[in-house]
Parts: structure tokens; sequence; C-alpha cells
């Protein structure tokens, strides 16, 4: 599965620097063999997935074994570590990349150890447990491989490419696709630690992964932005880009970002393509093999989407009544995010976690992520996070979070129904001082409803 090892490329000496290390496709490929003989046998094993050469072995060394690799994320809890350990089954595992094994010699010793199979789970990577605690999500080499090949399709990824990114190594938009894509393309990777301004203005990359917190963040820096400009793409995901961040990339690199969804349980199923036509708030078309639908109430233009193809999941460790009620009957997987698909090209627009992000108010249904890019548009406002609170009336009241200075609820309350229909605009806003949100950048609304986020200081 990992072209790169197989000496396709030859050995770049340079072929991937994480966090200021580098290292070869050799050396990578000795401390992974190091990796594989440790954990032979195994029925998994977990390494804390820090932002190292030492996590990148790791998910190597484990695809040689042919062993389930358990990422934990650094910043875990004792709790949470001990909760993934015991329902994984893993055995906890030090990597030292120094160390280095020569296993079999030649051409193609990184493609797999013999017997493991592509339909063999690869990968169990853990939900944020939102809902409950966190649920193993088995990942198999087929599934990866194919999502990965769809990927380099759509967006041209190549063995000339350089990759950027600083993204978490726990999850899959950085270790799936951030290291395991690189490894399988054959384009050099360059991890730069933390995904800073500085870092990714330096890392001088062809193509560059981040998330909307990463893209803000460039996008209020001009000069890091603008010496992004010599990239060839732009590829935000996670979670939803806020327009105004587009178009200020769009100004200040001359780049339009590609945005992609997709969730754990199926890698990434929808994306814009490199070359394309890309509009801001939308994630493209479906990948090829993937086919999509909207589950809408008669008359509604949005509703759940819902997907099948290669690159779903196998299933929740050890959860088998959690797997079936993750699909209908007719076996089309239930995302639980809310979607709208443009019925002239196709093109797929996310709305919000139909949790949360659907609003039913006043027998209209709306989506959340409408109303916050239309807040964001405000140059007063910096960050909006958008719920529905129930109400007796309306059955539930449009609420916004917003982080602004210098305007009022009411002048943004009127912003907003000049900009969309007077039905969604918020009927209360609260101002705070930061939206809260997990690693990924995703607003955590459940924070703010619940008030265990509190209100702006003074």
């Amino acid at each position: 599965m990992l072209t790169a090892l197989d000496g396709v490329y030859g050995d770049r000496k340079d072929a991937l620097s994480v966090a200021g290390r580098t290292a070869s496709y050799e050396e990578l490929l000795g401390a992974a063999r190091a990796v594989a003989a440790d954990v032979a046998g195994a029925p998994a094993f977990a390494v804390t997935a820090t932002a190292s050469l030492e996590t990148v072995a790791a998910a190597v060394g484990g695809l040689l074994a042919g062993v389930p690799f358990v990422p934990l994320p650094p910043d875990a809890g004792p709790a949470e570590r001990e909760h993934i350990l015991r329902d994984s089954g893993a055995v906890l595992t030090d990597v030292d990349f120094d160390r280095r094994s020569s296993g079999s010699a030649g051409p193609g010793a990184g493609a797999g150890a013999p017997g493991a199979a592509p339909e063999d789970p690869a990968l169990v990577l853990y939900t944020s447990g939102t809902t409950g605690a966190p649920k193993g999500v088995v990942l198999t080499g087929a599934a990866i491989a194919a999502d990965l090949d769809a990927l380099a399709e759509a967006w041209q990824w190549s063995a000339e490419d350089t990759l950027v990114h600083g993204l978490p190594l726990f999850h899959v938009h950085g270790l799936v696709l951030g290291v395991l894509g690189a490894l399988r393309s054959g384009s050099r990777l360059v991890h730069t630690g933390r995904p800073t301004p500085q870092a990714y203005a330096e890392a001088g990359g062809s193509l560059y992964f981040g998330v909307p917190t990463v893209w803000s963040r460039i996008a209020a820096d001009a000069p890091a932005a603008e010496a992004l400009g010599g990239a060839r793409l732009l590829v935000s995901g996670s979670a939803a880009l806020p327009a105004p961040v587009f178009r200020d990339l769009e100004r200040l690199t001359g780049l339009r970002p590609v945005e992609r969804y997709g969730m754990t349980e199926t890698l990434i199923t929808v994306s814009g393509r490199a070359g394309g036509e890309v509009r801001p708030g939308t994630v493209g078309t479906p990948l090829p093999g993937i086919r999509t639908r909207i589950a809408a109430e008669p008359g509604a233009e949005i509703g759940e989407l819902q997907l099948t193809g290669p690159t779903l999941f196998s299933g929740y460790l050890g959860r088998p009544e959690a797997t079936a009620a993750a699909y209908t009957q007719d076996g089309w997987f239930r995302t639980g995010d809310i979607a709208a698909v443009d019925p002239a090209d196709g093109v797929h627009r996310i709305v919000g976690r139909a949790s949360i992000d659907m609003i039913k108010s006043g027998g209209y249904r709306i989506g959340a992520g409408e109303i916050e890019n239309a807040l964001l548009d405000h140059p007063r406002v910096s960050e909006a996070a958008v719920v529905g609170v129930p109400d007796a009336d309306l059955g539930q009241r449009i609420v916004a979070f917003v982080v602004a200075e210098g305007v009022t609820g009411a002048e943004l309350t009127e912003f907003v129904a000049a900009h969309l229909s007077v039905h969604k605009r918020p009927r209360e806003v609260r101002f705070v001082a930061a939206v809260p949100r997990n690693a990924m950048g995703k607003p955590q609304k459940k924070l703010l409803l619940t008030g265990e986020f509190g209100p702006r200081a003074g």
C-alpha cells in the first residue's frame, strides 16, 4: 500500500521531515521493521501519537506486521487512555526511530507482511466520544488504499508534490491523508510540528493541508499567506471553512481553497477537484466509487447525507449493535450530517450535524452553517456558532454565540436578516470570549448550550 517504500521513487534522503527531524525512505523502513518485529502477533498495539518520526514509524510498522495500530491522542487524560487501551486490547508500545531492523531486503519490502490481507484491520481510530465513551472505528487497508487513490486523482497528487501540514497524527486528516497519503503517492512530506503561519510559509510546499482554524490564522497573517502563493493546491477539511477566510486566502494567495468532506467512519468521500470550479461553502462532488443521497422530508432542500462506497469502515470495534444502527435498512451509511446538493452540477454543501445544526424554527428547517457564514461576513465578527434552543412558540429559537467587538446583538440580527431570509435571523445573540473547539477546529456547541463555556468577560 505504501508505494514510496517499495523503491518506486528511489530513496529520497529528505523524504519526510517531522517537527524538524528528517529521514529517508530507507531509514523509515528500517525503523518500521523494528516496530513490526516488536508487535508481531499482538491483537493490536498503541503508541502515543505525537508529531514525530516515531508515530510515522509506528503506523508503517503496523502495516508491515499486519497488526492494527491504535494512535493515542497525546493530550488524552488517564481515563480516556485507559478506556482506549482496554477497549482495543492494544499493547502500549514504545518506539525508538533510531533503532533499525533490516527485515527482508529488496524492492517490495515495504508492501506488507505475508498474510496481511487488504481486508484486515489496519487502523483503529477512536471517535471524539461526544455521546458517551469513544468508539473504536476499524479501518482496513483496502478502504485506506481506495480513499488515497481517489484523492490522488481528485487533487492531481503525485510524487512531484511536497505536502505540508501540521495536523495531529491521531486523526484521519493528519495520519491517513497527511502521512499514509504522502507515502502512497510518493510526495515529499513536511510536517511542521505545529501548524503556525510562519511554519507553513517557510515550508515551500506545493500542496498544503489545514483545518479552518489554521487557515484563519494564515489569512490573518498577510506575509505568511502571500508566501503560499507558489503552491499548487490548498486543502481545507474537518470543519466548514468560513466564507470570509476563503475569500481572504484567495485574495492573498491567488488560490481558491479546495474543501472536502469525510468522517472517521467513511474517510474522505466528497471533495472539490484540483483545476475545477471551487465555490466557498461547498465540498465538491463524490469521489470515484462513492454514491451519496439526501434523506430529506418532502419539499425540503436539505436532509441527512447518506452514502456508500469502498472507503467505509468495517465497523465499530466490539459493538455490532452500534455498527448496525449506523446504517439504513438498505445499507447506506448514516452520516448524521445535514447537506444539500446542487441539482445542476451535483456539488454538495454541508449544513451541519443533524443533532445540533439542523434547526426547526417556526415551521422552517434551517441550517446553522448558513447563518454562521452570514455573521462572519460582518467585519466586527471574528467567530460565530449558531444553535437552536427549545422555544414554546417557535419549536426552536435561533441563538447565535459570537466573538465580536463594537457591534450590538440587534445590529447583527438585522445584518443576517438583510443577507438571508428574515426567518433565518438569530432571535438572540450572546457574546462570548471564544467559541470552544476540539483539536481539529470543530466548534463544540454543546459546551455553549450547557453553560460549560462562559460568556465574554467584562
